[in-house]
């Protein structure tokens, strides 16, 4: 039973001496708990002297071993709505400024002016801040059970009840606003959800690890209690998470000034500086749209070097901590039993260095984020092959990178792919499914049989001239693996292989 209702209840009259009626019977869903016991004289009327049911609780925490009324009451007691940071308005119209100065453009500057162009981002942001303050007012959370839920709207109201048994992970998040005001963003990962769950934004950076911390213990996915100590004798330290790999950011940098971005950029701007040569236009708006223009062939690899910065990976019990960020930072949890696939990336110039990248595939995360920093896949950015082959360890304990096996299409589908034949492959690990692909960019899928959902074999018309299949291992997390191009009757013994080796699979993962 849990307590959450006011005592006494609505129509309910404590018993007068010597009453024994069972109109003054405790109402249904009322009594102690299976573990305790009520003192004497507490409970249903009975004898001369009924006592009246217990009152509220008095405050304070109950000591070792006495009666703790609390849990008396009906299920599905409720907890006071609390609101977001007051300072939550403030960073959303903020945040309104930078989207509402990008939404109009350098040409709107130059058709109104300056003076009215400042008018209309102030009506905007103006307009924005009032809603974000309207917004925060009727928006309120509470944990009702096992339930979160999130009170939002004013014209149309909506309450989104959250189950926390199923809940994944709550990320902490701080952005560089919150940052600056102490602030950080609660964001909820939850199995089968289309996108990130009720986003709380914004609260305090103490009150939102605390309700992280709670949410998770509703779950049952809380860390063990630490270890008490004797009276007088200091209290070990907690532990902590064993350290498997921090990336250094001058690798961070190194490695996205070799993409191709980096090396077309110089091209670029010789092209637009030849064009303004020659053409004699030095207009401040020809300028500042040509800067704009560079600077998003630019943003994706800034974005992964702000994303990625000071990139920690820890091990925690049966998860994985992701730390990272420069401007937001951003602690993830990865559950390894919801690992899906691991893939590994050898881009073209990274193979000078003998660098790779690894990803995961997590089931119960948002793989239609329309935001990929929202994804936790980032397993490690960028790394040797010695690191890529301890952090596949620790996911995949017992497969090597360098001992997967692997067998390319038969040489007629050269037809469908006279460069990449050879590139492309599959194998059957004793753990894991392994596919290849890529020519320039070299990829890797690894995929445990115990994680495999179904098994697909499909052709295609030029496949069915040619005798040739692929073989589609699908996961629950939507991608999977495929053995492209393989021969007829070679695709149909690998998908019932595969079908077999994931029935077995499962079947050793469940509980006896």
């Amino acid at each position: 039973m849990t307590n959450g209702q006011p005592w006494p209840p609505p129509g309910y009259a404590p018993p007068t001496p010597g009453d024994v009626s069972p109109d003054h019977a405790a109402p249904p869903g009322y009594g102690p708990p299976p573990d305790q016991t009520p003192p004497p004289g507490y409970g249903t009327p009975a004898g001369p002297q009924a006592q009246p049911w217990p009152g509220p609780v008095p405050p304070g925490p109950v000591p070792p071993g006495a009666w703790n009324p609390a849990p008396w009451g009906p299920p599905g007691g409720e907890e006071p709505r609390q609101r977001l940071h007051p300072l939550s308005p403030a960073l959303h119209g903020a945040k309104s400024l930078v989207v509402v100065i990008a939404g109009l453009s350098w040409s709107t500057l130059s058709r109104v002016g300056f003076g009215w162009f400042a008018v209309l981002v102030a009506v905007f942001v103006l307009g924005a801040t009032v809603l974000s303050v309207i917004s925060w007012w009727n928006t309120g959370y509470h944990v009702v059970g096992r339930e979160l839920r999130v009170h939002e709207g004013l014209l149309w109201r909506r309450t989104r009840a959250i189950p926390l048994e199923r809940l994944q992970a709550v990320e902490v998040v701080r952005p560089l606003l919150a940052q600056l005001t102490g602030l950080a963003e609660l964001r909820l990962e939850v199995v089968g959800g289309g996108k990130t769950e009720a986003p709380l934004a914004y609260l305090g950076v103490a009150e939102a690890s605390a309700l992280r911390q709670r949410l998770l213990a509703v779950a049952g996915r809380a860390p063990a209690p630490a270890p008490t100590a004797a009276p007088g004798v200091p209290a070990p330290p907690a532990a902590a998470g064993r350290r498997l790999h921090a990336v250094r950011n001058q690798d961070l940098l190194v490695s996205q000034l070799l993409t191709p971005q980096a090396f077309l950029l110089p091209l670029g701007l010789a092209f637009v500086v030849a064009q303004f040569l020659s053409e004699g236009s030095w207009s401040f708006i020809a300028v500042a749209s040509t800067l704009t223009a560079m600077a998003g062939v630019l943003l994706q690899p800034i974005r992964r070097v702000l994303d990625d910065w000071s990139f920690r990976l820890d091990a925690e019990g049966d998860t994985l901590r992701v730390h990272n960020g420069l401007l937001e930072t951003r602690v993830q949890t990865v559950p390894l039993h919801r690992v899906q696939t691991v893939g590994v990336t050898w881009p073209l110039l990274w193979r000078m260095k003998g660098w790779l990248r690894l990803r995961l595939e997590v089931a119960g995360y948002s793989a239609g984020e329309p935001d990929d920093r929202n994804r936790p896949d980032r397993l490690l950015p960028v790394g040797d092959a010695g690191t890529g082959e301890l952090v596949v360890a620790e996911v995949l304990p017992g497969v090597r990178l360098d001992a997967l096996p692997g067998t390319p299409p038969p040489a007629r589908a050269r037809w469908l792919r006279p460069l990449s034949r050879a590139a492309v492959g599959a194998g059957l690990d004793e753990r894991v499914f392994v596919a290849r692909s890529g020519l320039l960019t070299r990829r890797l899928t690894l995929v445990p049989y115990a994680r495999i959902q179904s098994v697909r074999v499909t052709q295609g018309p030029a496949q069915r001239r040619l005798r040739l299949a692929t073989v589609h291992a699908d996961t629950a997390g939507g991608a999977g693996a495929a053995a492209v191009d393989r021969d007829l009757g070679d695709a149909w013994a690998l998908a019932a292989e595969l079908t077999a080796r994931a029935r077995a699979a499962r079947r050793a993962d469940r509980p006896a």
